[in-house]
């Protein structure tokens, strides 16, 4: 049941009827819509939307929906509509959708309290992933061993440490982006895809730490300065209300469905054979 309710409700497409039109063939439109579910399945429902696509893929895609447009339009000039393979399957679809729609509404009907979300996160709170170890770093990168060991001299003396770091990036370093913002990295877990070097050694540092040796990477040479870290922790319950919302309205959908299913199955004449 789980299965067939999350299949329904991720399949289902709701007409837009903002769309923006991207084509036409004869007359028909094609709209940004028709290109957003052409997205999800091919992609299997994961999607992405038509706008945030690169011009090249657009172009395919286009091109794809306007040949569609074509064959469709010549099945029915030939007259598939009368094929009973085709009214068959056209009965089979119909069917499809119309329990597709009736789950969206259903579900549109489940309404949840605040209560019921913190009830759950009370409850789970030992089930939810930890929040992983963070550190918040700033680094300088310079091309030579000996320029950065040059600048971890001057900021090794340094009674203000943060603001010479941050005076230092932008006077040495080679990192354009991060060198605006005084070196800043932001905050990096073990997940975090930098390479291995630079992650090894920053992992290795505390709290106000400022690397005593040049890192060397494929980039360059880093002086790392770790600004704040924080350990694996619990969520707090405002940190993943967002998610406990859609967790616990999935939940009482799927009981209120269960419950509707056994009443059916219940007053129905079922016969297998």
């Amino acid at each position: 049941m789980k299965k067939l309710v999350i299949g329904a409700l991720t399949l289902l497409v709701a007409v837009n009827i903002n769309a923006a039109v991207i084509a036409t063939v004869n007359g028909q439109e094609i709209t940004d819509e028709d290109a957003n579910i052409a997205i999800r399945q091919l992609s299997g429902g994961a999607g992405g939307k038509y706008e945030n696509f690169n011009d090249e893929f657009k172009k395919r895609l286009i091109d794809q929906l306007v040949e569609q447009k074509l064959l469709t339009n010549y099945a029915i000039k030939n007259g598939i509509e009368k094929d009973s393979q085709y009214k068959k399957t056209l009965s089979q679809v119909k069917n499809s959708i119309a329990l597709q729609v009736w789950l969206e509404k259903e579900f549109e009907k489940i309404k949840i309290t605040d209560e019921q979300i913190k009830q759950y996160y009370d409850e789970n709170l030992d089930k939810f992933p930890l929040k992983p170890e963070a550190w918040q770093v700033s680094h300088i990168l310079v091309k030579d061993e000996s320029t950065a060991k040059k600048v971890i001299k001057e900021l090794g003396s340094a009674k203000d440490l943060p603001a010479k770091f941050g005076e230092a990036a932008q006077k040495y370093s080679q990192d354009n982006v991060s060198k605006a913002i005084n070196g800043s990295l932001g905050i990096i877990t073990k997940q975090t895809p930098f390479v291995k070097e630079f992650l090894d050694a920053t992992f290795a540092m505390k709290k106000g730490n400022l690397s005593k040796t040049p890192v060397k990477t494929v980039h360059g040479y880093h002086i790392i300065y770790v600004t704040d870290k924080t350990n694996e922790s619990k969520y707090t319950f405002e940190e993943i209300k967002g998610e406990l919302i859609n967790i616990v309205k999935r939940t009482e959908f799927e009981k209120s469905l269960k419950e509707q299913t056994q009443k059916l199955k219940d007053k129905a004449k079922i016969e297998i054979k």
